[in-house]
């Protein structure tokens, strides 16, 4: 850090050269950051914005693998189990369209004191591990969903899709919260946006089958003990995910 001339060796030298807003012309061009604040805590404040970032970065990329994986084989059981597909194209865009809200928001999350006390690091092992643990774990919940609607309530096409597009929308949802904290996620208050986006997503996932326009989209509506033992299954889904996150974490950071 310097903000003349004769700074300027060192600034070039160091990971990251800072000079200030009243410096000379040559330490600032050195510089990679330049101060427009007198006032060092602007420094510190930066390290905490990219601590943030990182880690929501992080929650990001955990979702996306997880999810991505676990639907691949959930895919390719069912395709082996049905005489009709899972789910249709216009249904799995629907549930990208009403998942994408919260999960941009994920940008603007809140992130635990814990995460912001020391620098994250990239590590592919983990982001690997996570990724095949949390797919077969989704996974498993996808086949107990398949088996319970096509070979307990003998569903047809549009309610058996009906039903798993419900529970593998609130399971997309709920795991949001579970991963966005290394903790139990009711200890971790979730950012304003991510909760209302939320919100907004899991009424309408449940209100689809319901509307006058669910016919068109190949969704039905379910009865209600059928309904229930959907949500049983994602409360389930939950609070098996939030007790293997905590172990994951714990073993893993």
């Amino acid at each position: 850090m310097g903000d003349g001339i004769n700074d300027v060796s060192a600034i070039n030298a160091a990971d990251l050269g800072i000079s200030v807003e009243n410096a000379g012309d040559v330490a600032r061009e050195a510089a990679d950051f330049v101060l427009m604040e007198k006032d060092l805590m602007v420094l510190a404040e930066g390290i905490r914005e990219g601590r943030k970032t990182f880690a929501n970065t992080l929650k990001y990329i955990f979702i996306n693998t997880g999810s991505t994986f676990g639907n691949m084989f959930s895919v390719a059981f069912a395709s082996l189990l049905l005489p009709f597909l899972p789910m249709l194209p216009k249904q799995i865009l629907l549930l990208n369209l009403l998942t994408s809200f919260p999960f941009l928001a994920v940008a603007s999350d809140n992130v635990d004191r814990e995460q912001l006390a020391k620098p994250g690091k990239w590590d592919l092992k983990m982001l690997r591990n996570f990724m095949v643990i949390f797919g077969f774990h989704s996974s498993f919940f996808d086949v107990m969903t398949f088996l319970i609607l096509f070979y307990v309530f003998k569903f047809t096409q549009a309610p058996f899709q009906t039903g798993w597009f419900i529970e593998s929308m609130l399971t997309q949802l709920f795991i949001l919260f579970i991963i966005r904290t290394h903790q139990n996620f009711f200890k971790s208050k979730p950012g304003k946006y991510l909760f209302i986006f939320s919100i907004i997503a899991l009424v309408l996932t449940i209100l689809l089958p319901y509307l006058p326009f669910a016919k068109d989209i190949g969704l039905a509506p379910l009865p209600v003990f059928n309904l229930g033992a959907m949500l049983l299954i994602v409360a389930a889904y939950i609070f098996t995910a939030d007790l293997l996150k905590v172990w994951f974490f714990k073993r893993h950071v």
